[in-house]
């Protein structure tokens, strides 16, 4: 591909509610564009970007792709990002990249949950937006009702510049608001349109479209508005370039039409990007950090190269592959960079750009534009390449933590041999997964965005690295504490024929505020016990806390005070005073009311209104604790603290009760107790399950 100049580049996000049609419509641009030589589907699965094993079994966008060509004298770097909430993660990682956005709205469903989420991501970067309302071939579909929906969920600011020719089956053309003239398309065809008039039943509604939209273009600019004021409309130079600004500053958000599958409207989409669409330089700055000073950081041409990384992917065959946008200078190809994070040089060899899983070899690329190169040695997602003079770091995305986790095991031991090395390379790729050792378990648990996200990275880590694994839900990690107090004695006397084994102690057993774990306070006078076994106490009771009482999980939240005992010069040792504190700690848990400890969840659930108060019962159905509720535009935000074992499978729950409109956050907040008909099935659980502790000799 050749080598285009920052002004002529258009870095464009395509984002929506999961089945809008943003693959359909990405596939129906190359075609259109001339780049493929069909129209190639989802369907069929060789859609250019979704190309990944999953993508195609499941025919849903999993992970951000990308494809870059170019349509007249501009290049177009075209972001196909996913639409289902578990995957929105990415989504937001590679807005970073983008300079505008398309938000497809389904012209059946409207504006569904997943649409109002990638709205407001594509507000917190000030991305300008266009709205598209797809699919308006299929029955039922209405371009007024999805444009109601819009109004209705994003304001009177989504003006139309487009009306739709035609409707469901009949759907064959657009309206152009602004020239005024009519496009006819061939469904099914290349994508290109015949000009014509606009047909006399279309007149009205798109004179009516043309004045509603002159109005809002000079309502916010004072020099246009006299020029309205004075003529009554615009000259279309006058609302291009009315409409240009008002993009870029987010007042007005254009609506346009279209139909991905059949390529209606297709050419006229392209036309619109290249037009009206800013380029990098036309962008404010982004948050930066130079010498320890937070910065704004416009894309600068004339500065020394440097690159932010935006994606990392994981090729069996290529390696690491680093997708990047060129923030400042000309990148040349086999260029040496420093990646400010691990400080070591990169040598940037074979430069390309993006184009689904393939990759098109470029000389050199200019600042704003989009890149992708592999076998980076250190260099990861929300890096920052650049020469070591004058050096800035980009800003990268906060990922929240994972909402669900589940224990992870191989299958096999030679799966269980390469399952670190595939896991660490499934994590460069994808950074809202977390692996590790659960403390309290012992256990290996693989956090993610809900379940469907988890065993999809089961699934690749058989197809691509021959990795078996098994997801489990993971143990509850409770907890045994005392309520009361108890002061009991521990002796250990055993007499072999020679040395014997003597240990005595003395000791009072307390409860901890919550969260304090262990105390241990040694208040012997008078060498009862001498010094040197004092220890050897203090290890007994850690070890048979360590066992538990009830149903042997670790003791917490408990103070031991060792206060009086009895030695033998000759039999007393190190051993036998550990093994009298564990007798005298089992003793002392037997008269001190034990309980059982379980963790409490903190819970934050975004849901449409209408579904809060079938989630608000739930939740107390789960045993939890409403704590408070938000409202956020059109979503209703609950907060609740719920107990860890009521909500292992709540995503599935959760999808069910607000057909998949809602969506969850969850972290552990603190240690509370567990009833006791939920107790005692847990213990009589465990006891069956031979979970307990060493029996004393």
């Amino acid at each position: 591909m050749k080598v285009f100049e920052s002004s002529d580049v258009r870095n464009v996000a395509l984002i929506g509610h999961g089945h809008c049609g943003k693959t359909a419509l990405a596939s129906a641009f190359l075609y259109a564009a001339g780049v493929t030589d069909r129209y190639l589907a989802v369907d069929e699965g060789n859609a250019p970007t979704d190309f990944d094993e999953e993508e195609v079994a499941r025919k849903l966008s999993i992970t951000s792709s990308l494809a870059s060509f170019s349509w007249g004298k501009t290049k177009l770097n075209l972001i196909d990002t996913p639409g289902y909430n578990i995957f929105l993660n990415d989504t937001r990682s590679a807005l970073i990249a983008a300079d505008g956005a398309l938000v497809l709205v389904d012209g059946v469903a409207g504006v569904e949950v997943s649409t109002e989420k990638v709205w407001q991501f594509a507000g917190e970067f000030n991305l300008p937006c266009a709205i598209v309302i797809n699919k308006l071939d299929r029955e039922r579909s209405s371009f007024e009702r999805a444009l109601e929906s819009i109004h209705e969920r994003f304001g009177r600011t989504a003006v139309p510049i487009q009306l739709p020719l035609g409707s469901e089956k009949g759907f064959n053309g657009i309206i152009d608001v602004i020239r005024m003239r009519a496009y006819c398309y061939k469904p099914g065809s290349t994508g290109k349109a015949t000009e014509t008039d606009i047909p006399t039943p279309d007149e009205a509604a798109a004179r009516q479209a043309h004045e509603a939209l002159v109005e809002m273009i000079a309502e916010g600019n004072d020099e246009l508005m006299e020029e309205f004021f004075a003529t009554g409309t615009l000259p279309n130079e006058h609302i291009v370039s009315g409409l240009q600004a008002a993009l870029q500053e987010r007042r007005i958000f254009p609506v346009l039409c279209a139909c991905g599958v059949q390529n209606v409207g297709t050419d006229a989409l392209l036309n619109f990007i290249a037009e009206i669409f800013p380029s990098p330089l036309d962008r404010p700055g982004v948050p930066a950090l130079q010498n320890d000073r937070e910065i704004t950081k416009a894309i600068a041409p004339d500065e020394p190269p440097a690159i932010f990384v935006f994606k990392t992917s994981a090729d069996p065959f290529a390696g690491r592959v680093s997708y990047f946008k060129v923030m400042s200078g000309t990148l040349k190809d086999d260029a040496h960079l420093t990646n400010t994070r691990s400080k070591v040089n990169e040598r940037l060899a074979h430069i390309a750009t993006p184009f689904g899983k393939t990759m098109q070899p470029v000389s050199e690329l200019r600042a704003g534009d989009i890149g992708v190169v592999a076998k980076l040695k250190e260099t990861l997602t929300g890096d920052t390449l650049c020469e070591k003079s004058g050096c800035v770091t980009y800003r990268a995305v906060d990922i929240p933590e994972p909402s669900i986790a589940y224990a992870i095991s191989a299958k096999t031991r030679s799966d269980e041999d390469r399952l670190s090395s595939a896991l660490h390379k499934m994590l460069e790729e994808d950074s809202s997964l977390r692996f590790y050792r659960d403390p309290m378990t012992k256990e290996f648990l693989l956090a993610g965005n809900g379940q469907q996200h988890l065993e999809i990275v089961v699934s690749r880590l058989k197809r691509r690295y021959g990795v078996d694994v098994q997801l489990n839900s993971p143990k509850i990690p409770y907890r045994e504490t005392v309520r009361g107090s108890a002061s009991v004695q521990g002796r250990h006397k055993k007499q072999t024929g020679g040395h014997g084994q003597f240990g005595d102690c003395w000791i009072k057993l307390e409860p901890l505020p919550r969260g304090e774990k262990f105390s241990f306070v040694n208040d012997i006078f008078g060498g009862s016990i001498p010094r040197q076994y004092i220890p050897a106490v203090e290890k007994g009771i850690v070890e048979a806390a360590e066992q538990g009482y009830l149903a042997g999980y670790p003791v917490t939240d408990f103070k031991v005070t060792v206060y009086d005992g009895s030695y033998h010069d000759v039999d007393s040792s190190e051993m036998a005073f550990k093994l009298a504190a564990r007798k005298a700690f089992r003793a002392a848990m037997q008269q001190a009311k034990p309980a059982l400890l379980e963790p409490i969840m903190k819970v934050d659930v975004e849901t449409p209104v209408e579904y809060a108060g079938d989630l608000m019962s739930d939740f107390n159905g789960r045993r939890g604790r409403i704590a408070g509720m938000d409202l956020k535009g059109n979503l209703q935000s609950i907060r609740a603290q719920v107990p860890m074992s009521e909500m292992l499978n709540y995503q599935n729950d959760l999808i069910s009760k607000t057909q998949g409109r809602a969506s969850f956050r969850m972290e552990f907040d603190h240690y509370d107790y567990v009833p006791a008909p939920q107790a005692e099935k847990i213990i009589v659980a465990a006891k069956s399950a031979h979970v307990g502790g060493d029996e004393e000799e």
